[in-house]
């Protein structure tokens, strides 16, 4: 009941976090206007932020040094400081300063939950556990987004940086009070003083493994995908449709009722289908919905629909491939966690480097097209890492088996 309880409080606590990475999708446009700066200026913004995935190892392996509560404080508290900047100074600085700020907490928040839970929860039930925290991606547009547009539309632009200040020191005293400082599955009943884990040893360990390197480029290249759609499509309705503030966070609530649903599937699917073959269907069904979207997005009845069938996808592939990561090198989980947020930064980076340029002088099209042949490429990274981790040991299996009817 215990745990129970701490999913649903991990939950609505990383709901804060993804409401300030995800507002700034829908509201590009208006952040730039009130900051005075170009559409592009600010997509280099979103790019350094996903620049900065390069540094993911880095935080993220502090969960396996120095403990998962560490590493959830200090990335509610870099979180903070970020949102506080603006607060107290609102100018295109200090808002590059709080993406940045934002996304770093990230680094550090998001591996040491996963760990946290990864260290709690049998792998076969850990697909409907961690699909339970990653509703918080869907309820950051259902309710965060909404609610920073409601305050944006009524009291400018920066109107919602105090209350997510707020809210972030709300967030460091439940963790503090919740979660244990030594965690019971870490301790030993040993009195000998036990080795630190060396940060360095994890790293060469992750990088020179094969199913690794794989499921992060599956990360790198799904997210790459998402992110040629998920930069300009508060622009694209906007240029299309003339929807105005209050109609971009309906449009994004749409997008979290979509994402909420993959994450529901994936609570009720991945650890019956497996996740390897989940994750397979995820992206086959992303690739499907991007070649949908400019076919159906010229209403906008029919690019909401498109959305919708999108994000639940991609939702669903996210969140298939989390549970998947967390086994594939048990030994260093939070470093190859941290790893593979890297790779979705790296992804991110990529698509956000190319969404905008693209679409200003090619349209939403090409945009879509380069986003299916990103899934691709994750599609074949997928056939790599499941040759390792299921066909190898099914020969190896074999073998065994053979070898022991003949003695």
């Amino acid at each position: 009941m215990r745990l129970r309880f701490q999913l649903l409080v991990f939950m609505l606590l990383r709901t804060i976090l993804n409401t300030m990475h995800r507002m700034v999708y829908p509201f590009l446009a208006v952040f730039a206007r009130g900051l005075g700066v170009e559409i592009t200026t600010l997509s280099y913004v979103v790019t350094a932020r996903s620049f900065f995935g390069m540094f993911a190892p880095v935080f993220g392996s502090i969960a396996d040094h120095r403990g998962r509560k560490f590493g959830i404080l200090g990335g509610i508290l870099l979180f903070t400081l970020g949102m506080g900047a603006v607060a107290l100074r609102p100018n295109f600085l200090t808002f590059s300063l709080a993406v940045l700020f934002a996304i770093l907490g990230k680094y550090l928040f998001d591996p040491a939950m996963q760990a946290y839970f990864g260290d709690r929860v049998p792998y076969e039930r850990r697909g409907t556990a961690l699909a339970v925290t990653e509703v918080s991606w869907s309820l950051a547009f259902i309710a965060g987004v909404p609610l920073m547009g409601f305050l944006i539309a009524g009291y400018g632009w920066n109107a919602p940086f105090p209350l997510l200040t707020g809210l972030g020191l709300v967030m460091f005293a439940v963790i503090w009070r919740m979660v244990p400082r030594e965690e019971s599955s870490r301790s030993t009943t040993s009195d000998q003083p036990q080795p630190k884990p060396d940060p360095a040893k994890k790293f060469r360990a992750v990088l020179t493994n094969l199913p690794a390197l794989a499921g992060i480029s599956i990360a790198l290249w799904a997210s790459a995908a998402n992110e040629m759609v998920n930069l300009i499509f508060g622009v694209w309705l906007e240029d299309s449709f003339g929807l105005r503030i209050a109609a971009l966070a309906g449009a994004s609530a749409v997008i979290g009722i979509s994402e909420l649903g993959g994450e529901g599937l994936v609570a009720l699917t991945t650890d019956r289908l497996g996740k390897p073959r989940a994750l397979a269907l995820g992206l086959t069904g992303n690739v499907l919905a991007a070649l949908l979207l400019p076919i159906a997005g010229r209403t906008e009845i029919g690019a909401l629909v498109g959305l919708f069938l999108f994000y639940i996808t991609f939702e669903y592939v996210l969140v298939s491939h989390i549970p998947l990561m967390t086994e594939v090198m048990p030994q260093a989980r939070a470093t190859l966690l941290s790893f593979n947020v890297m790779g979705h930064s790296l992804g991110r980076m990529i698509g956000a480097l190319l969404a905008a340029f693209i679409y200003q002088r090619l349209g939403f099209l090409p945009v879509t097209l380069i986003a299916v042949v990103f899934n691709m490429f994750a599609l074949l990274a997928l056939a790599e890492l499941t040759k390792k981790i299921v066909i190898m040991p099914r020969i190896v299996a074999w073998f065994r088996r053979s070898e022991s009817s003949e003695a």
